[in-house]
Order: C-alpha cells, then structure tokens, then sequence
C-alpha cells in the first residue's frame, strides 16, 4: 500500500487516502510463457532498484454461505508467504478502478481473526459479520517475482505473478504483472504500463484475482454495469468536470470490458457500446470548449473501438430481442428456431472479432491512454490562455452553453419533422441521443427535478420512436445476410414474414413520431431559468 503517494485535485482517488489505507495498482495479464521475456528487459533493468525478490504465495479466500461480500465486490483473504500470513479486506474500486481501501494484519495462521480488523472503519458487509458465518471458497497459488521501480516521480512495486487459482478440481491460470503504486504521481502506473506494451502484447486486467476465483467457484459470468450517476457539482470547475466526465466514463467501459469478451450476456457489449458513446460525446462538448488535441485523438479512438463492437450488438438484439419478440407474437409460419440456427454462426463470428479488439495493442493502449490524460489533465497542454480562463469557470456555465447549442442542432434538425428522409431522421436520432447523454451529464448542476425528467421523459419517447425506424433498417440489413447464407426454405420463409411485421412496426411507429416531435419541441429546458 502507497504511504505517500501525491495527491490529485479532482476528488479522485487520493481523495479519500485520510480516511483509509489505500491499494493503487495497475494490472496487466500476459500469455503463457510471456512473463519470463519481459522480466529482464532493458527498459525494466534501466529503472530498478534491486534484482528482485521470488515468492511462493497460497492466499484462501472466505466468504459467507450466501457470499454476502462477494455481492458488495468485497474480498476477504489470508495469504502466506513462508511462515507469515497476513490477512486482507479490499473494497470496491473508485472511479479510477485503480485505487481501492484496503486493510492488513498479520494472523496467526490460515483461518482471518475479523477482531484484528478495524472494524468500525471499515462497515458494512464486514463490521457486523460473524467469525463462523465465513469458510473459504477458493485459493490462489503463485509464484511472485517483484522488483523495485524508482521513476523520476514514482516508485513501483513491479511483481510478476504465475500460478493458479483453485476450486476443487477446477483450476484457471494465472500470468499477470501488477504495477502497485508505492509513492509519487499515479499518472505513472500508466506511463509504465504504456511502456510495456511496447515490450509485450499485454492487455489491461478487468478482472481481480478475487473476482475470477468467484466466477470460477460459482460457475458466474463477468456481469454487465451501467453507467453510474454523474457525480458533478454547482462547486466544480470545468476542469475538474472534464475530470469527472472522461473518469466515469473510462470506468463504465472497463467494468464492462470483461462481459463484453465473455460473450453470454448481450448486455455486456451494450453497456460496452453506450460507455463509448457518452465518451465521444463528453468528448465533443468538451473539445469545443477547450480545443486540446488529447481530447480529439480520444474521440478517434473511441469510435474505432465503439465501431468494432457494432455487429456483435445487432445480432444479440436481432437475436434475444426482434425474433423472440415476433415469436412471442405467435405469427403462423413463423419459424423462429430456423432463423435462430441461421443467424447464431454469424453472431459467434462477431464475438470472435470483439474479443480480437479487445485484445489488441489499439484497445489496450487506448485504456491506458485515457486514464493518463485524466491522471496528469492533459488536456491543459497546448492550449490558450484565453481557453486556460474557460477551465477554471463554474461547469454550469459550460453545461448552459453545450445543453444549449445541442437542443437548438435538434430543433434545426427537426424543422419540417413530417417531411424528412430517413436519413434526416436519422441524423436527427443522433443527435438526440447526444443530447440525452449530456443532459444526464450536468443533471446534478439543476435543481429542478421535476423540470428535468418530463424534458428527459419525452426526449427518450422520440428517441425511442426514432429508434425504431433505424431498428427496421438495421434488420433489413441482418435478413440480406442470412439470406446470402442459407437456402433452407424454412429460413426465407421466416424472412419474408418477418420483413412483413416490421414493416408493419415502422408503420405504427411513424403514426406516434409526429406527436412526439410536437411534445418535445413545445418542452422548455429545463437548464434554463
């Protein structure tokens, strides 16, 4: 655990460092045989301290019957290295998903002693629970290399993990670094993380030690997360919101990255999909107020990214929402299974290509890059003095203008609403959905609740509307695909009829769009006084 490491001013994760001790650690995971290869690179030697130390670590995880701790994203642990063994609680991550309280204490042996623990500072789940209410649920066994990293503003713990986690007869492998922040400036995990990438392809760790032997225990799959309330303030300046924004939005794509990968849960590539959306359009609003260069190349990036998700989602919604939508109908003829066994190879052919993305040094470095920029606000660089005044302003005033600028783009969209083509209407959906994303941005800056959901209300009614005539073209699109795969009558039966009944969909949906264009347009923002 870092004693003294710096301090940040955004609120961050060194925010809370006085009221607990706290882990800062950065995790990389590795391919067999890869750890071995970086160890001794040139670039680790030249900023070592020591030779290192290795390590033989057996840690048992505990937990309730009903794994009351793993539900709160709590881990209980005793490890033992030698003849010593220390217990451990972590907590949940902050924002940053980095720094996170833990507490230790040596014991006596294998079984945790909870009276060690502070437990008053430390609640709930932990403070009120019952010494025999815990048993343990799996264990690690790994051999730990470390070394010493000093940096011109940090040192590093660097450790080199390979081992196992253990469940009963089950087993899943372990080839992991972790750079744990000992003192100095977090922007420099991920300057160090960025720097071995260059050595090695590694991929950000979006899973603990902990959470994978749960999943293994249990049989669980990496869960999807939606995106948190904003955290902004009326006391925040815009550079501590573009802080918050970038930070909150780099979590809700990390949280769900794992989901995303694992393939089950179309939620997970979603909530993947959405967490790149509010970025890009944190991002534009926040360019156009300070014109930083950093902030455009992320957005690039995290288009590509967002993009590379796209057809795995379509066909989990094609899949789990449109054709058991249908068959749930009970439309005669309607062979749904057909469909189904037609379309799934092209869905798993998807997946592979998400998992390929998420794994390449473009994502990986794009992860690290974000947390950088936010770690050091980078976006202070190369620009004005005159854009430097903007950064220190209050972040309503921002949020007036970007609100602003965004609803009067729909209205001028929107002119002549019965008219447009489907590409208006589709550029129009667009842009309502950026507006949605800011206006739960800087909700917490208006104290008018009630104002502000009947103007969210109804922005969500004609997004939805919109939603569905972009919906029908997209499937329009999947059918012409399965059509091109498949000559099974059954299959181009159920094509025809379902072309049919969404057709029939975009139909209804234009008879509401209207109205709801009407009931929009007539809504005062509610940001306004």
């Amino acid at each position: 655990m870092p004693s003294d490491a710096a301090h940040s001013d955004d609120g961050g994760p060194d925010a809370a460092a006085a009221e607990a001790p706290r882990e800062i650690e950065l995790k990389l995971l590795a391919a067999p045989g890869m750890l071995e290869q970086i160890h001794d690179a040139p670039f680790i030697v030249q900023h070592a301290r020591n030779k290192g130390t290795v390590r033989h670590l057996e840690a048992v995880y505990f937990d309730t019957p009903d794994h009351r701790l793993a539900a709160h994203g709590v881990s209980l642990r005793v490890r033992r290295s030698g003849k010593r063994c220390i217990q451990t609680i972590k907590l949940p991550p902050d924002v940053s998903q980095l720094s996170r309280p833990e507490w230790e204490t040596p014991v006596s042996g294998m079984e945790p002693d909870l009276s060690l623990f502070p437990l008053s500072d430390i609640g709930d789940p932990i403070a009120h629970l019952a010494a025999d209410a815990i048993a343990p649920v799996f264990t690690t066994r790994v051999r730990r290399r470390t070394r010493t990293i000093a940096l011109r503003n940090a040192t590093i713990e660097l450790a080199f993990d390979e081992g196992t986690i253990e469940v009963a007869d089950r087993q899943a492998p372990i080839n992991e670094i972790e750079l744990e922040l000992k003192a100095g400036d977090i922007g420099a995990l991920y300057d160090f993380g960025l720097a071995l990438l260059d050595l090695a392809p590694l991929q950000v760790g979006r899973e603990s030690k902990a959470e994978r032997g749960y999943a293994l225990a249990l049989g669980t799959e990496p869960a999807a997360n939606r995106a948190g309330p904003s955290d902004l303030t009326a006391e925040d300046s815009v550079d501590t919101a573009i802080a918050k924004l970038l930070s909150g939005c780099h979590a809700h794509m990390v949280r769900n990255a794992a989901a995303a990968a694992h393939g089950k849960a179309p939620e997970g590539v979603h909530q993947m999909r959405v967490a790149l959306r509010r970025l890009r359009t944190a991002l534009a609003l926040l360019h156009r107020e300070v014109p930083a260069p950093c902030l455009k190349s992320l957005s690039a990036e995290a288009k590509a990214i967002a993009q590379a998700l796209g057809d795995a989602r379509n066909w989990d919604v094609f899949l789990t929402s449109t054709v058991q939508g249908i068959a749930a109908a009970g439309l005669p003829g309607f062979d749904a299974e057909a469909l189904r066994a037609a379309a799934e190879p092209v869905r798993q052919q998807s997946y592979t290509a998400v998992r390929a993305m998420l794994a390449a040094e473009r994502t990986n470095r794009f992860s690290l890059s974000l947390g950088q920029i936010v770690a050091r606000r980078a976006w202070r660089n190369a620009i004005d003095s005159e854009t430097l005044n903007v950064l220190t302003e209050p972040v309503a005033a921002l949020a007036e203008r970007a609100l602003s600028r965004l609803h009067r783009k729909a209205l001028k969209q929107g002119a002549g609403f019965r008219n447009l083509e489907p590409e208006a209407r589709h550029s129009l959906r667009l842009t309502l959905k950026k507006l949605r994303y800011a206006a739960e941005f800087f909700l917490p800056l208006f104290p008018d609740d009630s104002h502000a959901k009947a103007y969210l209300k109804r922005l969500a009614k004609l997004q939805d509307a919109l939603g569905v005539d972009n919906d029908v073209t997209t499937t329009d699109q999947l059918l012409e695909a399965i059509a091109a795969r498949s000559q099974a009558p059954a299959v181009h039966r159920a094509i025809g009829l379902m072309t049919g009944w969404l057709e029939r969909d975009r139909i209804e949906a234009m008879k509401s769009l209207t109205g709801r264009w009407r009931a929009f347009k007539a809504t005062e923002p509610f940001w306004k006084a």
